[in-house]
């Protein structure tokens, strides 16, 4: 046998299986779908985390806590890292952190906090500064600047009610 004597098309392209087509063809009556049962009926689909008569694992494990979906993400920069990656008399921003690999990921707000100390002269723009981190900066000789915070994603009916309690 030599390459040349061999077929290409052989075993490439096989028919699919014509289903519910009388009994002589093996899968007649039922379709291969069995006797009764919720299977064997149309339209039967199943989901991703049904697991038949068990209850299933999503119902089980116990839920706790609590995830408000319109709290600002606010992403945190410690003094001890501005000091290691800023010369003296830098502006510290977003823009600058971003640059040195801090907060790199989405956030909505930029908080400075005060671990570490500070012995630069830095003047640091964020939207929320630790009472800490402002007296550190301050020491220093450093100037903070507070940016302008995105406004909290309330809805319109509980931004309401707060503007009335006030």
């Amino acid at each position: 046998m030599n390459l040349s004597n061999v077929l290409r098309g052989t075993g490439r392209s096989k028919s699919r299986r014509r289903r519910g087509r009388g009994t002589g063809s093996r899968l007649g009556k039922t379709a291969g779908r069995g006797h009764k049962g919720q299977k064997s009926r149309s339209g039967w689909s199943r989901p991703p985390v049904f697991q038949c008569g068990t209850m299933p694992l999503v119902r089980r494990v116990p839920k706790r806590g609590f995830n408000n979906k319109w709290a600002l993400k606010v992403a945190i920069v410690n003094l001890d890292d501005l000091q290691e990656k800023f010369a003296s008399g830098d502006k510290v921003n977003p823009e600058t952190l971003e640059a040195k690999g801090f907060a790199n990921s989405r956030y909505d707000e930029l908080k400075i906090l005060g671990n570490g100390e500070l012995k630069k002269k830095l003047k640091v723009s964020a939207h929320r500064f630790s009472k800490s981190a402002r007296e550190k900066i301050e020491q220093a000789g450093g100037e903070v600047i507070v940016l302008a915070g995105k406004k909290s994603a309330l809805p319109r009916k509980q931004a309401k009610e707060k503007q009335t309690k006030k």
